[in-house]
């Protein structure tokens, strides 16, 4: 059963699947419990490592990419503002990420030196993270996006969008309509107190909720938050609503479908690192709408949470590939 998924271009040569949001370099301590206001607290461990929704979702689609291809040469890219390109902050964004992700068309910032920056506090008594961001980079705008469109332009198959600084992204995304109307787009929305990602929604074939927008908008469940925007995503065919240890719903509109996935909690289970699950689940939605199997909606919402779920037993991205075995 087809779950809904917009016919992407047939193309002889290669397409192009294509992440649109910031990358950071993490900066990740691990402490016994998050610190009181003006307490002192002696972390157990540090780690530095390249973040951001967009790239890490990159990050594990390449890596199942590369473990069951496809019929097609599938491209990944991404697109993000990064500051000059001799900084250490881009070399490390360029090492982190698997061969085979194209990196020409990020936008640098040849004034900056420094790339955005994630202070992430995780806490083992409660297994919660606390971040604190900093970016002095200017946002992309929308010529420099529709630049990149235009050169991408027939190989395009997907695009997907953080969404992150709504009333540019939704110009991007009305420009794709435009110029490259069988193109496929995908949106996150994750923030509650970020103003205008419904507009962004609305705009979109496939859509992410997090739970904390859901709750922050007024919905006391994922199953409600997903027919309550079924109504106002009118261009949507699919939409997704992450629910932390109770796993994920996801809503075929062609279909009048819904379902549930249940969160991926093997035997001896225990969590590790939760930083970037969401991404994670994000990839492996995404693999399942390009893969040539045509998932039922059901094994995309399993296929993600064993997926995330791994994600969630280990430190960082490396070796999900693993997940085809399972």
């Amino acid at each position: 059963m087809d779950h809904g998924k917009r016919e992407a271009p047939k193309h002889s040569e290669r397409s192009a699947l294509i992440g649109v949001g910031a990358c950071y370099i993490d900066t990740i301590l691990t402490a016994p419990h998050y610190p009181g206001e003006d307490e002192k607290l002696r972390a157990s461990s540090i780690t530095r490592r390249r973040g951001g929704n967009c790239p890490n979702s990159i990050e594990v689609l390449q890596q199942l990419v590369q473990h069951c291809p496809f019929e097609t040469d599938l491209q990944l890219g991404l697109v993000s503002v990064l500051p000059t390109k001799s900084s250490a902050g881009v070399q490390q964004v360029q090492t982190s990420l698997p061969q085979g992700v194209d990196l020409s068309h990020c936008i640098y910032r040849e004034q900056f030196s420094e790339p955005a920056s994630s202070y992430i506090i995780k806490s083992q008594a409660s297994g919660s993270r606390t971040i604190v961001n900093y970016n002095e980079l200017p946002e992309m705008e929308i010529d420099e996006f529709a630049s990149i469109a235009d050169r991408l332009g027939q190989y395009s198959r997907l695009f997907h969008f953080e969404g992150r600084i709504p009333d540019v992204t939704v110009e991007c995304i009305r420009y794709l309509r435009q110029q490259l109307p069988d193109v496929a787009v995908s949106v996150e929305v994750e923030k509650p107190q970020r103003p205008g990602l419904e507009m962004l929604a609305a705009e979109a074939d496939i859509v992410f909720y997090s739970k904390s927008w859901a709750l922050g908008n007024g919905y006391k469940s994922a199953q409600e938050c997903l027919h309550g925007q079924a109504a106002v995503t009118l261009k949507a065919t699919s939409l997704y609503c992450t629910w932390g240890q109770e796993g994920a719903w996801g809503l075929d509109k062609r279909a009048g479908q819904t379902s549930h996935g249940s969160a991926y909690t093997p035997p001896g289970f225990q969590v590790v690192d939760t930083i970037g699950a969401g991404d994670t689940f994000i990839g492996g939605i995404l693999y399942t709408h390009i893969s040539n199997k045509n998932f039922p909606l059901q094994e995309s919402l399993e296929f993600a949470n064993r997926l995330a779920g791994m994600k969630v037993a280990q430190e960082g991205f490396s070796g999900l590939e693993r997940v085809f075995g399972a």
